[in-house]
């Protein structure tokens, strides 16, 4: 004999499966609005590395890196999403307005990114795979120097993250047509600055 009738079995399932139900980065996002604090770290366990990658390759020195990564997520508490795009492009769109102005607001970016990158290089250990390692970063992020914030923000989106057009213009918040005239003039700048870019 059961106490339990099959609709309550059914019930009890499913209340069972919805609690044990991974949130999708939109459920997370909603969360967070209702002060969620589980859902917010949750968020930043899944996209905190990613982003950190792209504020690196936009700011030059890992302290702005982190910096950028923080404000991007401390945004999250006060912005709406609106559901236009995948969360992770929403944050890559306020990590980059972050980067711009952090940029703007400094009267000497390119040697601020370089007293970073020096910093790194005292710090990395002098194994022959580590110095190659640290080699290439300082390779790319000197040819990343020398590009306006404009061409430096598609090269990093595209060529190293490798979003697509219409995810880097929702990104930038401008047209596609406008994403690829920039690759086009940023690549064209590489090519002429370095010899053999591809």
């Amino acid at each position: 004999m059961t106490l339990l009738g099959n609709s309550t079995v059914e019930m009890v399932g499913s209340a069972s499966e919805e609690a044990h139900r991974v949130p999708d980065d939109a459920e997370l996002v909603r969360r967070i609005g209702q002060n969620d604090s589980t859902a917010f770290r949750e968020l930043v366990q899944r996209h905190a590395r990613y982003l950190y990658g792209i504020a690196f390759s936009l700011s030059g020195n890992a302290a702005d890196a982190e910096d950028l990564v923080q404000e991007t997520f401390a945004a999250t508490l006060t912005s709406h999403f609106r559901g236009e795009a995948a969360v992770r492009t929403w944050l890559v769109q306020i990590l980059v307005r972050r980067a711009a102005m952090l940029r703007r607001g400094r009267k000497h970016p390119a040697v601020a990114g370089r007293i970073g990158l020096s910093d790194q290089v005292a710090a990395s250990t002098t194994t022959p795979s580590a110095h190659a390692g640290t080699e290439a970063r300082l390779d790319l992020a000197s040819m990343l120097e020398i590009l306006s914030s404009e061409h430096r923000q598609v090269i990093v989106l595209r060529e190293i993250e490798g979003l697509s057009y219409e995810e880097i213009a929702t990104a930038l918040g401008v047209p596609r047509g406008t994403v690829e005239s920039r690759l086009h003039r940023a690549r064209a700048e590489l090519r002429r600055r370095f010899e053999g870019y591809l």
